[in-house]
C-alpha cells in the first residue's frame, strides 16, 4: 500500500473524496436552498432518511467488517473503541462543539434576539470541527482499503448535505447574507481536507491503529444516525410517512451495499 506509486494514487483518492465530502456537499446544499420552499420542505426529510441508511450501511457493512478482519485486532479493544467513540461524540454534542441540524429551525442553534451573529459563528465553529473529524475518518478508511475509503466518503457526503442545508438556514436566520453564508460554509468545509491530510501523514506509519480508527468512524456514523437523525423522523407518525421513511433508509443501505460489492 505504501510503495511510491500506490502512495501517490491513494493520496490522490484521499484529496478528491475529502473534497467530495466537504465542498461538493456545500455546493449541493446551496443549490438545494434555491429550490422553491415547498419542494425543500418535501425533499429534505427524504434526504435525512436516505442519510440514515447510508450511515448505518457504511458502519455495519463496511467499516466494522474491515476493522474486525484486520490482522492482530483485539475484539474487546475494538468494542471498547466503539463504546468510547459513542460517549465521546455524546460529550462533544453536549458541549455544542458538534451539532447537526436538519431543518430550517433548530432549537439548539436558533439565535436569541440581539445575539444573532454569535449564534451563526458558533454553528461555523462546530461545523469546522465536525468536518475535520470527517476528514480523519475518510483518510483512515483509505489507509485500510481504497474501496472502503470510497464507501466511507459516500456516507459522509450523504449526511453532509442535509446538515449543510440546516447550517445555511441558521446562518441566514442569524443575519448572514446568502453570499457570506456560502463563502463561510465553503471555508469550513475545507477542514475536511485538512483533517484527511493530517490523518494521512499521522497514520501512514501506524497501520496497527487504523482498525480502531475505523471502529471510531463506525461509532460516529451510528451516533449521528441513531441519536441525531432518527429522533426527527418520529415527529411524523402517519403510516404513509413511516413507509416512505423506511423506503429511503433502505435505499441508503442498498446504495452502500451495492457500492461496496461492486467496488470489490
Amino acid at each position: 500500500m505504501f510503495a511510491e506509486g500506490v502512495f501517490i494514487s491513494t493520496l490522490t483518492y484521499v484529496v478528491i473524496f475529502s473534497l467530495l465530502g466537504g465542498v461538493l456537499s456545500v455546493l449541493a446544499a446551496a443549490a438545494f436552498l434555491f429550490l422553491p420552499a415547498g419542494w425543500r420542505d418535501r425533499l429534505l426529510p427524504h434526504f435525512v432518511s436516505f442519510a440514515i441508511g447510508a450511515l448505518l450501511g457504511a458502519a455495519f457493512l463496511a467499516l466494522l467488517p474491515h476493522a474486525l478482519a484486520a490482522p492482530g485486532v483485539d475484539v474487546h479493544d475494538l468494542g471498547l473503541s466503539i463504546l468510547l467513540g459513542l460517549l465521546g461524540f455524546f460529550i462533544l454534542e453536549k458541549l455544542v462543539l458538534w451539532r447537526h441540524c436538519h431543518a430550517n429551525e433548530c432549537e439548539a442553534h436558533m439565535p436569541d434576539p440581539g445575539h444573532n451573529h454569535a449564534a451563526g459563528t458558533l454553528v461555523l465553529v462546530g461545523d469546522a470541527i465536525h468536518n475535520l473529524v470527517d476528514g480523519v475518518l475518510i483518510a483512515a478508511a483509505f489507509l485500510t482499503d481504497t474501496h472502503l475509503g470510497i464507501v466511507t466518503a459516500l456516507a459522509v457526503a450523504a449526511h453532509e448535505i442535509p446538515q449543510e442545508v440546516g447550517d445555511f438556514a441558521i446562518l441566514l436566520h442569524s443575519g448572514f447574507s446568502r453570499t457570506r453564508a456560502f463563502v463561510f460554509n465553503v471555508l469550513t468545509s475545507i477542514t475536511t481536507l485538512v483533517g484527511a491530510l493530517a490523518a494521512w501523514w499521522g497514520l501512514s506509519g501506524l497501520e496497527a491503529a487504523v482498525p480502531y480508527i475505523l471502529a471510531v468512524a463506525a461509532s460516529s456514523f451510528i451516533y449521528i444516525a441513531v441519536a441525531d437523525l432518527i429522533p426527527g423522523l418520529h415527529k411524523r407518525l402517519e403510516w404513509q410517512v413511516t413507509v416512505q421513511q423506511l423506503a429511503f433508509i433502505l435505499a441508503g443501505v442498498v446504495l452502500i451495499y451495492l457500492a461496496h460489492a461492486t467496488l470489490h
